[in-house]
C-alpha cells in the first residue's frame, strides 16, 4: 500500500509471541474470515475444535447459569499451540455456547477515550476509579450494546450495557454520550470529559464461551486484530487471550492454567493494545506483556 510502513516481527519460541504486523497510513477492513493462509495459522480455529466433544448451551441457558455481570475476571495469554491439551484436559461436565450451530463467535468492539485519552491513562496509572467505554458489536446475531466497564471494591469488574444501534457502532449516539456521562459522574470523573469522547481503537477476535462445571465462565479468544483511527494495524495470529470469569474463587481451569505454568496477565485488549501500537504512550504497567508477547 502507497505510504504504509510494514513492520514484521517472526517470534518461533514457545512464549507466544506471534508475528506482529503494524500498517501506518493506510486503513484495512479487518477479515472475519477462516483459515486466512498465513503462515503458523490455523485453517480451524483451535478452540472450537478443542470444544467440539463439549455439550452445546444456549445462549438463554447460559445466562440464566452464569450471567456474572459483577465478577472476579483473570486473562491469561495462551500461545496457540498450547489450547488444544489445555481445554483437552477440562472435564465432560463443561459446556460450550452454541449459536445457529456455531460455536464461534465473531465480535468486533470501538472503545471511546477522550482526545487526551483519559480512560487509557486513568488506566495506566492504575488509579481505582477508572472507566472502559466501548461499543460491542455480536457480528453473527446482529446486535450491539453501548457497554461500560468499571472497577468496584477489592478489583471485582462491573459491567454496565445498554443497546446500541448496529448502524453506528463505530459511533457515540446523543443517548450514548448520556449515559457514558452518567457513568463517570458515578466515578466523581469530570462529565464534560464525556462531550470529548470519540472513537480510538478497534477490536476484532473470534470468540468461544464455556460453562465450566464449577458454575463460571470462561472464554477463549483468536484471530486477534486491533485497527486505529490512525489506520494503524496489529495482528497476533499466534496468540489466544484466555479470560476466566468468577464471583470470588479461582475457577479449575484457573488451577489447570497455573499448574501448566500459565499465570494471570496485565493485559486488557484496549490499553496493551494501544500501548503495543504507540509506543511513545505510558505503558509501565504493562512492560512485561508487551515485552514477552508484543515485543517492539
Amino acid at each position: 500500500m502507497s505510504g504504509a510502513i510494514d513492520l514484521r516481527r517472526q517470534a518461533g519460541d514457545a512464549s507466544g509471541a506471534s508475528t506482529r504486523t503494524v500498517q501506518r497510513g493506510a486503513r484495512t477492513a479487518p477479515s472475519r474470515a477462516h483459515g486466512t493462509g498465513r503462515t503458523g495459522v490455523p485453517a480451524v480455529d483451535p478452540a472450537v475444535e478443542a470444544a467440539a466433544r463439549f455439550a452445546p448451551i444456549s445462549l438463554e441457558e447460559l445466562i440464566a447459569e452464569a450471567e456474572l455481570l459483577t465478577r472476579v475476571d483473570r486473562k491469561y495469554l495462551v500461545p496457540i499451540d498450547q489450547l488444544g491439551a489445555l481445554l483437552g484436559g477440562l472435564g465432560s461436565a463443561t459446556r460450550v455456547l452454541e449459536i445457529q450451530g456455531e460455536r464461534g463467535s465473531a465480535y468486533a468492539s470501538m472503545y471511546f477515550d477522550t482526545p487526551g485519552l483519559l480512560s487509557y491513562r486513568l488506566a495506566a496509572r492504575g488509579r481505582r476509579r477508572r472507566f472502559k467505554l466501548r461499543s460491542r458489536h455480536y457480528v453473527d446475531t446482529g446486535d450491539a450494546f453501548l457497554e461500560m466497564k468499571t472497577k468496584g471494591a477489592r478489583g471485582a469488574t462491573v459491567k454496565e450495557r445498554i443497546p446500541h444501534p448496529v448502524d453506528a457502532v463505530d459511533e457515540l449516539t446523543p443517548d450514548g454520550r448520556e449515559y457514558a456521562a452518567i457513568g463517570m459522574r458515578a466515578l466523581g470523573l469530570d462529565t464534560d470529559a464525556a462531550d470529548a469522547l470519540r472513537p480510538v481503537l478497534r477490536t476484532t477476535y473470534r470468540r468461544t464461551t464455556l460453562l465450566l462445571p464449577d458454575g463460571g465462565r470462561a472464554t477463549v479468544d483468536t484471530e486477534l486484530a486491533w485497527e486505529g483511527v490512525d489506520g494503524a494495524r496489529l495482528d497476533t495470529p499466534r496468540l489466544a487471550i484466555v479470560e476466566t470469569k468468577s464471583a470470588s474463587r479461582p475457577s479449575g481451569f484457573d488451577r489447570r492454567l497455573w499448574r501448566s505454568g500459565i499465570r494471570p496477565d496485565g493485559i486488557s485488549k484496549f490499553a496493551t493494545g494501544l500501548a503495543a501500537m504507540h509506543p511513545e504512550l505510558p505503558s509501565n504497567k504493562w512492560s512485561r506483556v508487551l515485552r514477552t508477547h508484543f515485543a517492539r
